[in-house]
């Protein structure tokens, strides 16, 4: 029963490709649908960034000014590198940058989980 299912599911998602890549204007639909994923996807990771934010409010404010600016900081550069992936490894210097920065990240991210853990 169970792999009937996925049998039929695996052939919706070939017969709706097919039908992208031997529609005409199929690229534009593709290219439509793939932005409303990326969109969707977005939000999604908002609403999870904002779920956490409610639930977990007392133990942020707890951190105190200092490593909560840490925290908020590492979250907006790790962003920030997920955007400027691409063009910063476009050159070398670009990509040990794009490391370095990368590494300060997850230090900062660890600096702030052992203050939350020392309580």
């Amino acid at each position: 029963m169970e792999r009937a299912k996925t049998v039929r599911n695996i052939a919706i998602i070939a017969l709706i490709a097919a039908a992208i890549f031997l529609l005409p204007g199929g690229g534009r639909a593709a290219t439509t649908v793939e932005a409303v994923l990326q969109v969707l996807f977005a939000v999604a990771i908002g609403y999870i960034g904002l779920r956490f934010y409610r639930e977990r409010r007392v133990a942020i404010h707890g951190l105190g000014d200092g490593y909560r600016a840490l925290f908020y900081g590492a979250i907006a550069a790790a962003t920030l590198l997920a955007l400027a992936k691409i063009r910063m490894w476009e050159t070398g210097l670009g990509e040990l940058l794009w490391f370095i920065a990368a590494g300060g990240v997850v230090y900062a991210l660890i600096a702030v989980y052992r203050r939350w853990r020392a309580y």
